[in-house]
């Protein structure tokens, strides 16, 4: 519990306040009148903020009283209390609870003696996590019995965060994961708490070592944790799970729109060891009508896996290689680490050196760890000037073709274990260390990344990472790591995507198939039925296992994948529209189906079914074996994708599911988008447009642009609005016109 003390005195000055207590300071800054910054500087005066650029607040009428020794700040949206030692009561306006600190403390339900806990170690078991220990910064609140928990990005486990913990500390970690790993590759500190009757938000932007436990230790509450710096809490006051989404991305970020293509189907693997593998795969892809818009290049690529640089021996000329499978529609996406191999004849070794670039031990020499070259640098991407760097080195890449980067290792992942704490770092000018700027790792990297691409050529660019923070949206796509060919983790998959939705990554995948182990075909399958509607769509695996091409199965296998495969093409343009809406809702394009329902307690843990966007709900089979599945269907009236069927929603239904089907349902009314299907996206210019009219009252903002620059941003794009009324008669409007329209518009009406 904080020992600030009493408050002794408050200042108000415009939209923030600054309150004296006996040992402590707080500031509270309303941001808008839904989002409110509670900030304590225990390490630092200011503000550290990684996620957030500038100064987001806007003018909000807000009041700031004393009553009795407390202080109540009051917008129009929320009312916040603030008591001795920082206890914190925020409710509606109308005195409608939202959150309110623990007062009696930490107690571990079923805590052991320490001769209890002498006699687990020596059987081996780990001690550490039993017992209660307070954090530097700590803030504990009190857990209700309708709480539940979402976002924290694609940590394991299911969709809904109570009664598990988690740890903020991006980690290589290359077991096979389970449903209590604490940490994987990504700190996302935001939270979303779905109430009884209402819902709230808290992102905690601290970029330290941190830790949440959502009513594990104890149900009676659950506690934000952190090893070192501030308490810098965004509380987020929506009305709606749509709202919090939304106040979350206006703080930290949404994508832009991406280029068309990255839509697309991706084929990679670890390893295609030579160019007459790329050729291979490649004509596979064209030969057997299996669209494809991209292959991948790991980290054979390089000389000695030196990044920047290409393996003439194994893939020929630079360029080449690129060019050839570029005249059969493939774009190109290299991986580059940010381990740069120690070699004094290596460009990036000694402009590195010469300039002071990488991180150094506390004695001011060059710090040095083992990953793929062998002896490594590690470039200190919180300063600009590296980063400016590092973008530039890019030019390499631009110049041979490459379309696109797989950022990866940079959580910063190292062979010989963590990188000490003391590991001397900057951010920006200020000398720091590895404890402050671990979990802002690889965002900085992406950052560096996306910002060398976008001056280097005019395209959106194209960065895929590994690691990353709150904010890393606005750079790079990720991907959930080094999963496995498990069924459990086909089944993780829907919640981790989901939850990454939520926490602002609209733009997220998983291996499919598994990157580690052995695939079946039956797993493959499945795993394709989910991965086509998810946004990075991106077979990968690695060395040592078996290969998980489509055609590596059988005719069947082969032709169920290609249905998916092109059924995900034929969606490009509802996938593009979200993306759009995403930029100016916060939204996401998968979507748990509490995001859409929240008020039905049936999809509150609901962990096998999506939607995408708000029209399609996808139930994919996820059990070995199984050909029936129970999908649950909310209010509302429902078509099954596949039979036309209409179906009455608010029930569970049983479908048959063979493995050539993934139960699809859209919703009456919908006006569902499509391009006729084709074998890369740009085969030729799209100049028609298919439109599925669902029965029933419907609308829809289509977007239209041409999917690979930023002209858009000045205007070159066109924006529809289809109307209808159940009788197939459709109505057009042009909300604006800034690019050639379509010649056609085909209208297929689904009674």
């Amino acid at each position: 519990m904080s020992t600030a003390g009493k408050i002794m005195s408050f200042r108000q000055d415009g939209n923030e306040i600054c309150v004296k207590y006996e040992q402590q300071k707080l500031v509270v800054k309303v941001i808008r009148d839904d989002i409110v910054n509670i900030f304590v500087p225990y390490r630092t005066k200011e503000h550290y903020s990684k996620a957030i650029d500038g100064d987001k607040a806007v003018a909000k009428e807000l009041t700031a009283e004393q009553k009795g020794e407390d202080l109540v700040i009051a917008t129009d949206k929320i009312r916040m209390q603030f008591g001795e030692n920082l206890e914190m009561v925020i409710t509606r306006p109308d005195g409608t609870p939202l959150v309110r600190t623990h007062r009696q403390g930490r107690s571990v339900c079923g805590e052991v003696s320490e001769q209890m806990k002498q006699i687990l170690e020596s059987e081996g078991h780990d001690t550490s996590n039993l017992g209660a220990h307070d954090y530097p910064v700590q803030m504990m609140f009190d857990l209700d019995e309708g709480d539940d928990f979402y976002g924290l990005g694609d940590k394991t486990g299911f969709l809904n965060k109570k009664n598990y913990e988690y740890e903020n500390w991006n980690s290589d970690i290359p077991q096979a994961h389970n449903e209590d790993y604490h940490a994987l590759y990504k700190s996302i500190p935001v939270l979303f708490c779905k109430k009884k009757n209402d819902v709230y938000g808290m992102f905690f932007d601290n970029t330290f070592h941190s830790y949440l436990n959502l009513g594990k230790e104890n149900p009676e509450y659950y506690f934000y944790g952190a090893d070192d710096g501030n308490l810098d809490l965004y509380f987020l006051g929506g009305e709606k799970l749509t709202d919090l989404i939304e106040e979350y991305t206006y703080l930290t970020g949404r994508t832009p729109l991406p280029q068309r293509w990255t839509l697309g189907y991706q084929q990679s693997r670890w390893g295609y060891q030579c160019a007459e593998d790329i050729r291979d795969v490649a004509e596979h892809f064209r030969d057997l009508d299996i669209p494809c818009d991209a292959i991948h290049f790991d980290i054979d690529y390089m000389d000695g896996y030196r990044v920047f640089t290409w393996n003439d021996a194994k893939y020929g000329k630079p360029g080449d290689l690129i060019a050839e499978i570029k005249k059969q529609g493939f774009k190109t996406v290299t991986i580059i680490d940010p381990g740069t191999k120690v070699d004094p004849d290596y460009f990036m070794c000694k402009e590195g050196e010469e300039n002071g670039y990488f991180a150094t031990d506390t004695q001011g020499t060059t710090y040095v760890n083992e990953v793929w070259p062998g002896d490594a640098n590690y470039p200190d991407f919180g300063r600009r000037k590296v980063r400016d760097w590092w973008g530039k080195h890019h030019k390499f890449l631009v110049d041979i073709g490459v379309d696109g980067v797989w950022n990866d290792m940079n959580e910063p992942a190292s062979f010989n274990g963590p990188l000490p704490d003391d590991v001397v770092f900057t951010e920006e000018d200020e000398i720091t260390n590895h404890k402050w700027m671990h979990n802002v790792y690889g965002h900085n990297m992406s950052k560096a990344t996306y910002q060398g691409l976008r001056r280097l050529s005019d395209k959106r660019p194209f960065v895929i990472t590994r690691a990353c923070y709150s904010g890393t949206q606005k750079y790079a796509t990720v991907w959930t790591g080094d999963n496995n060919s498990l069924w459990t983790h086909l089944r993780m998959a829907i919640p981790q995507l989901c939850n990454l939705g939520m926490s602002g990554y609209p733009f997220a995948g998983t291996d499919i198939g598994g990157f580690g182990s052995d695939t079946t075909g039956e797993l493959l399958v499945r795993w394709y039925q989910v991965g086509c509607f998810s946004t990075l769509f991106r077979n990968h695996s690695a060395m040592g296992t078996r290969r998980q091409e489509p055609w590596l199965f059988g005719k069947e296998k082969l032709d169920i994948i290609r249905k998916y495969v092109e059924l995900r093409y034929e969606l490009i343009p509802y996938f593009y529209d979200l993306f759009h809406e995403h930029l100016s809702t916060g939204l996401p394009v998968m979507r748990p189906l509490v995001l859409e329902y929240e008020k039905d307690i049936n999809t509150h843990n609901m962990n096998d079914e999506f939607m995408i966007g708000s029209q399609l709900l996808a139930a994919p089979v996820v059990e070995q074996g199984a050909t029936k599945r129970m999908v649950y269907l909310p209010a509302g009236e429902w078509v099954d994708y596949w039979t036309k069927e209409h179906i009455a929603g608010g029930q569970y239904i049983i479908r048959d599911a063979p493995l050539d089907t993934c139960p699809i349902y859209v919703k009456a009314g919908t006006i569902l988008p499509k391009y006729p299907v084709e074998a890369y996206i740009g085969t030729k210019e799209q100049k028609k447009l298919i439109l599925e009219v669902y029965a029933g009252d419907g609308e829809y903002g289509h977007y239209q642009d041409d999917g690979l620059d930023f002209a858009y941003e000045q205007g070159a794009y066109n924006l529809y609005r289809f109307s209808h009324t159940g009788n197939g008669e459709l109505k057009e409007k042009l909300l604006h016109e800034g690019y050639p329209k379509y010649e056609e518009i085909e209208i297929k009406y689904i009674p």
